[in-house]
């Protein structure tokens, strides 16, 4: 049998690939309702003015397709959340975004304490 180059991308992304390697075996169903809470959450913190203010991050907050790609793009709506609401309510929401991808990436991934905070 031949396997197909590149078919992990077709089996969940990066994230699936990180999974593997570092052993994590999760249940698909229960981590593509969670990957969807948190992109729901990231556009509900957005809101309607900030979809239409930054349509680009709406748009890369949708089509994301792994929780890879939407810790990624918290990037982007930390930006925007700044513009919209300052950037002490920005961080704030984001820390409580933070949580919600707890068991979705691979180790090394998540954010680490920091004493920088303000």
């Amino acid at each position: 049998m031949v396997a197909t180059p590149m078919r992990w991308f077709k089996d969940g992304g990066l994230s699936a690939l990180y999974g593997r390697l570092s052993g994590q075996q999760a249940d698909p169903e229960r981590q593509t309702h969670r990957m969807e809470d948190i992109r729901m959450a990231m556009l509900d913190m957005l809101g309607d003015r900030g979809i239409q203010q930054f349509p680009q991050v709406a748009r890369r907050i949708r089509s994301a397709g792994d929780a890879l790609g939407l810790w990624y793009a918290r990037a982007d709506l930390m930006a925007a959340l700044a513009g919209l609401h300052g950037e002490k309510v920005a961080r704030t929401r984001m820390v409580s975004l933070s949580v919600m991808f707890e068991g979705m990436l691979p180790k090394g991934m998540m954010s680490r304490p920091t004493t920088l905070r303000a």
